[in-house]
């Protein structure tokens, strides 16, 4: 390891401790409220450590229609019991902590290597602050240290890749998506081998542990639409020209309910689909390939299906920034604009919740401003995300037929005695 490695890795330890000691002295005051009070912490002392007796029993809270997860979360929202010198929330936190650092540490390996970067570990490293202890309380890290595991391996084994993926789609839907950009030929049918084995396997052991592993899929179609999502913008923009709506809290999330939110979710739905046929059209018609580019198709996928969803919590911004900062260990990565946007959004994400949260679901001036910054910054950088996916992969342009240059044609030879102007 040369001094130069060692030194790329001693600035990300450094900066992984001091970044997470903060988040931790935040977390450790949330209960004020200008950080956002106990509701901040509550999805764990409160609603996971409910799942967490419930799962005890084997089952899966079936009939909770809170539970929207799919059946992998059920492990991962288990796992704290690994650790019984700490209490419930403790133990979860840590387990957090340690996933947060395995991204770190692979991001910052594979930054060290000859032709990579090292900048995608300091976005993840200083990046994720920007949320402020909001990801110690919610399991997306861990999810997103699956996803991340998977981009990174893919080099080294498609195989990897893929059961890594399934294993994070299995704890939240979206790390499937780290499959979409595999490269085609043999890689592509060991990944999605990889995957679906995986899967199956993992399913058969969590439906003998567990009964209802698949009660999750009862609970999605009431959802409506979440006032941080990008309806939710626009019904918190409407509010303030008449339209009679409010605010309720609802499977897990503060939601309008009015008249045509059933409309504008549907149309949110509608979009999502959309924005699958563009991946897929994507996927069909790439042609040129670089090491990047499965780390920039997952960015771009995920972006465009946040941007679309009838949902965005705050969590997820910590799935772009895990996948911005995959993109950014590779030097042909043409995603940097959009993984600033997402810095951006990540900035004014905290913003909204917790710091400005009752100006948000109060429909203020305040709290739709920072929406429409907030959506907008990530709807802009899902349409520039995909738009430089599209161009980078599309085939080199032909050089089109004509007469040729001067410089390229045959010359004449004068016959002796007379000039090149009299021929």
């Amino acid at each position: 390891m040369d001094t130069s490695t060692k030194r790329h890795l001693l600035a990300v330890a450094v900066g992984w401790l001091a970044t997470r000691a903060l988040t931790l002295w935040l977390l450790a005051h949330s209960a004020q409220p200008s950080w956002g009070g106990y509701r901040v912490a509550r999805e764990v002392w409160g609603l996971y450590h409910h799942w967490y007796g419930v799962l005890t029993h084997g089952a899966f809270p079936a009939h909770d229609p809170l539970w929207q997860y799919p059946p992998g979360a059920g492990p991962v929202l288990l796992s704290p019991a690994l650790l019984p010198g700490l209490t419930y929330f403790q133990g979860f936190v840590a387990l957090v902590l340690a996933a947060d650092a395995v991204t770190a540490l692979a991001l910052a390996r594979a930054g060290a290597r000859p032709g990579r970067s090292p900048l995608g570990a300091h976005l993840w490293t200083c990046g994720l602050p920007l949320l402020l202890h909001v990801p110690l309380v919610r399991y997306d890290v861990q999810a997103t240290a699956l996803a991340v595991l998977s981009l990174l391996t893919l080099k080294r084994s498609a195989r990897a890749c893929g059961a890594l993926a399934a294993l994070g789609a299995l704890v939240k839907a979206w790390p499937a998506l780290a499959l979409l950009g595999v490269p085609p030929g043999r890689d592509t049918g060991s990944a999605w081998r990889a995957a679906a084995a995986t899967a199956a396997a993992t399913l058969a052991l969590l439906a003998l542990a567990f009964r209802d592993p698949l009660a999750f899929l009862l609970q999605q179609g009431g959802r409506g639409v979440q006032i941080e999502s990008l309806g939710g913008t626009l019904l918190s923009v409407a509010s303030h020209a008449g339209w009679p709506g409010t605010v309720r809290y609802r499977y897990g999330a503060m939601e309008f309910v009015g008249p045509y939110v059933s409309t504008l979710a549907h149309a949110c739905l509608a979009l999502t689909v959309l924005a699958f046929a563009l991946v897929s059209l994507w996927r069909f018609g790439a042609r040129r390939w670089t090491e990047a580019t499965p780390y920039d198709a997952a960015l771009s996928a995920v972006l465009l299906l946040t941007v679309t969803s009838r949902v965005i919590s705050p969590q997820y911004l910590v799935w772009l920034l895990g996948l911005a900062a995959v993109c950014l260990t590779s030097r042909h990565t043409v995603q940097r604009p959009a993984a600033v946007l997402l810095l951006a959004a990540a900035a004014v994400t905290s913003a909204i919740y917790p710091l400005h949260y009752a100006e948000v679901t109060g429909c203020t001036w305040t709290g739709t401003a920072l929406l429409l910054t907030r959506n907008g910054l990530l709807t802009a950088a899902a349409a520039l995300s995909f738009a430089r996916l599209w161009r980078s992969t599309r085939p080199l342009p032909r050089p089109r037929s004509g007469p040729l240059p001067d410089a390229a044609l045959p010359h004449r030879v004068a016959p002796a005695g007379r000039t090149p102007a009299a021929l």
